[in-house]
């Protein structure tokens, strides 16, 4: 049998994904459907550019459907919240820390994979700085073992809302 995904996420994530399936069933695909009917009133499909967009359209919207179906049918809800009595980094942890090399602060959520937005300081528990920090606790410092040399990181503050 198949090693099968899990895909961790909050709940409020899963009930996005199960809302943009819900529009890409229904609204989106009777778009392109009307997308590929109109093009075929047009004449010969075999010089109709506007055939071949929108069956590509429909390709990448089907694509899609099945890249959903697969994160909701394989997802696993995760809780925001830690161990009483426990103050390390975990899942939906804020965590703010000076990175020693450049004397910046930084701070970041640990989220699901699913959730990782690296631009808004949302980071996944399974990239590198997400395993690196769990469990690490305010004063802990943290070595980062990278393609580009270590890096090395202090916990100023773990903050589990």
């Amino acid at each position: 049998m198949a090693d099968i995904s899990r895909y961790k996420m909050s709940q409020e994530r899963l009930d996005d994904l199960k809302k943009e399936l819900e529009y890409c069933e229904t609204v989106r695909e009777k778009e392109v459907s009307e997308l590929i009917k109109e093009a075929r009133s047009f004449g010969d499909l075999s010089e109709n550019s506007e055939y071949d967009e929108a069956k590509t359209e429909q390709g990448k919207l089907y694509s899609r459907i099945a890249e959903l179906k697969d994160l909701i049918e394989n997802a696993e809800i995760v809780e925001k919240q830690a161990a009483p009595g426990h103050n390390g980094v975990n899942l939906g942890s804020r965590v703010t820390i000076l990175d020693m090399d450049e004397n910046e602060e930084e701070v970041y959520e640990i989220v699901g994979s699913q959730e990782a937005n690296p631009l808004k300081g949302r980071i996944s528990d399974d990239s590198p700085i997400g395993q690196a920090l769990f469990g690490h606790t305010a004063g802990d410092t943290i070595e980062l073992e990278t393609e580009m040399g270590v890096l090395k990181f202090k916990v100023i503050e773990v903050a589990n809302n």
